[in-house]
């Protein structure tokens, strides 16, 4: 993966206004992994994504951390995955993580590092870094 971008947010705004810019790029189809710690922002930054996906985000997105996986409709369809509590890259083929490719929906992953055995390609890969301050780094990889 390749480095395209590196946006500085200095606040859940601005990681929220990231999501929102990449998502309205997207046409279905896409796998978007987003890697970050505890806290770091990745549920934000998949609200901005639905917002940008005409997704009713205040009323429905939420970390899917219980469910492992939340959808929603809009543009396209938004598949939410949260993979925090599998604890191995096998474990998402039990949850039917495969069925959820289709060219009129995105899946977004949170945790996406824990697919890497996969070898899976991301159309786009955000990591999401502490930069002290309450400011984050996005770095964003095609």
């Amino acid at each position: 993966m390749q480095l395209i971008s590196k946006i500085i947010s200095n606040s859940e705004e601005d990681t929220f206004l990231a999501g929102e810019r990449i998502s309205k790029t997207l046409n279905g189809g896409e796998l978007i992994g987003i890697e970050g710690d505890l806290g770091a922002g990745k549920t934000v930054f998949v609200k901005g994504m639905a917002a940008g996906l005409d997704i009713d985000w205040e009323e429905a997105v939420d970390s899917p951390t219980f469910k492992l996986i939340n959808s929603y409709s809009g543009r396209l369809t938004l598949h939410h995955l949260d993979l925090y509590r599998l604890s191995s890259a096998e474990d998402v083929l039990g949850i039917g993580f495969f069925d959820l490719f289709d060219p009129r929906a995105v899946i977004a992953v949170e945790w996406a590092e824990k697919l890497q055995r996969l070898n899976l390609h991301y159309d786009c890969y955000i990591k999401i870094i502490h930069a002290g301050d309450g400011s984050r780094k996005l770095l964003q990889y095609q």
